[in-house]
């Protein structure tokens, strides 16, 4: 019997290929990240921030070639959208820390790198709910079975 899959799954890749640059440079090289006001401390829970992140990307990689009905799975993307949600909220309310501008021009319409950034989890919390309300149709066509 084959399963059949949905394309919006692509959104676990999407999650890995968003975090998984920031997560293996936070790990590796951290004090090589443009953050204004690194010190040690600071730079360990950056590390331990890119671990979590780097644990996130694993496990995108395992859950994105199963079935959409399995429980583990619809649990693991809810905690993406948890992550994504909040990192949005978080990154789009905090004060600069990115020492980069994209111009006069963008940060009079307020885009900076870091409203960029909660955009971009934004967008990924939106993929992931969209991913949910997708294949609610594969869980409860197994559930009926």
């Amino acid at each position: 019997m084959s399963i059949p899959r949905s394309p919006l799954s692509l959104v676990f890749l999407l999650h890995i290929g968003f975090e998984a640059p920031i997560a293996v440079q936070g790990f590796l090289a951290g004090h090589n990240l443009p953050f204004l006001d690194m010190n040690n401390t600071s730079l360990i829970m950056l590390k331990l921030y890119a671990t979590l992140l780097l644990a996130t990307c694993v496990g995108s990689l395992l859950v994105f070639s199963l079935p959409e009905f399995l429980p583990g799975k619809r649990a693991f993307a809810i905690v993406l959208l948890a992550y994504h949600s909040m990192a949005c909220a978080a990154l789009m309310q905090s004060a600069r820390f990115i020492p980069h501008t994209f111009g006069t021009m963008a940060e009079s319409m307020k885009v900076t790198p870091e409203n960029v950034w909660g955009v971009a989890h934004g967008i990924l919390s939106v993929g992931l709910g969209l991913w949910w309300q997708g294949t609610l149709g594969y869980a409860r066509a197994i559930k009926q079975q």
